[in-house]
């Protein structure tokens, strides 16, 4: 399939997110060279004021933060450890257990794809699944039988979308330097980001030592945010390959990107057993862009049931400080 040339992403969310995608909506996708690396885990830290030059900086001067909104009381989410962010100003609004390093599943092929995306490989250069592919240790399915050739951006897209693990596991197989130079680079954005209890031993998260803390995934998640691909990819709801003689469609693992009152910008989920379910997600809620990082949860919906239990929480709290302001 050919790659389409990207073009830039225009959604409407507000105010707000108008102002934080026109800082990265270029046709090109946009990263800090390598001698800024060092600087990188200091732009992300919590809690400090952002940079008076960016346009988030000076819409959450304008707005109230969540924090100066929000009594005591806690949002009821289920999930082990959890993470909710104010990127604007990166306040955390909650957390619980956000420090503890946690097996993530898929959430790793965030970071898959971003360390595709740095390496400016053609993404209409077409890869050919092999036997390599395969997931011998827990036989997880796949749709890309051996033999199945795909572009390289179709690969991406499926792995943010549908979270493939043989789309991941080629990716990574065809990197400059192979499967152990990927998995190097995953590690040193890792710690370029300041992702300090994160460790990665593959790209597709089926080995449970594929580590990170919430508190770390909320660095991944922003940084990930600043590439138009990911953001198209990781929301799109469904998406069709050639696969032998037939077009076979694949579709979002999380399906609140399918819902209409939600405004997700990025999102990934995860889930081996020893991870439990998991989501990471952007989302505009109230006007200002929040991350919600949920790891090992139990059930098949729970995950979602708490991003959708965070999301009420945040808007009762605003409406109840706006009925006070009146």
């Amino acid at each position: 399939m050919n790659w389409r040339l990207e073009m830039p992403v225009f959604r409407v969310f507000g105010l707000s997110g108008l102002l934080f995608f026109s800082a990265f909506s270029p046709a090109a996708e946009m990263t800090a060279p390598a001698s800024a690396s060092k600087d990188l885990s200091e732009a992300y830290a919590f809690n400090a004021a952002p940079a008076a030059t960016t346009s988030s900086a000076t819409h959450s001067a304008q707005t109230p933060s969540f924090t100066s909104r929000l009594p005591s009381s806690k949002p009821d989410v289920r999930s082990s450890s959890v993470l909710v962010l104010d990127e604007g100003n990166r306040e955390v609004l909650y957390s619980r257990d956000a420090d503890a390093a946690l097996p993530i599943a898929s959430i790793t092929k965030l970071m898959t794809a971003v360390v595709v995306l740095k390496a400016k490989q053609p993404l209409d250069e077409m890869l050919t699944i092999t036997r390599d592919d395969q997931d011998l240790e827990r036989n997880s399915f796949s749709r890309l039988g051996v033999g199945t050739k795909l572009s390289r951006g179709d690969l991406l897209h499926l792995v943010l979308m549908s979270s493939e693990n043989r789309a991941a596991h080629a990716l990574g197989r065809n990197y400059p330097g192979g499967l152990p130079a990927f998995v190097r680079a995953m590690n040193a954005n890792a710690k370029a980001l300041g992702m300090t209890s994160t460790h990665y031993v593959d790209p597709t998260g089926l080995s449970s030592n594929n580590v990170a803390s919430a508190s770390d995934l909320s660095r991944l998640v922003i940084e990930a945010s600043h590439y138009a691909t990911i953001r198209t990819f990781s929301t799109d709801k469904d998406f069709a390959v050639p696969v032998g003689r037939r077009m076979t469609e694949f579709r979002n693992t999380n399906g609140l990107v399918s819902k209409s009152d939600w405004n997700i910008t990025v999102q990934k989920t995860g889930y081996i057993a020893e991870a439990g379910k998991c989501l990471v997600m952007q989302a505009v809620i109230e006007g200002r862009i929040v991350v919600i990082v949920l790891l090992d949860s139990f059930g098949k919906y729970t995950r979602l049931a708490d991003a959708r239990r965070i999301r009420k929480w945040l808007e009762t709290k605003h409406l109840l400080s706006s009925a006070r302001a009146e």
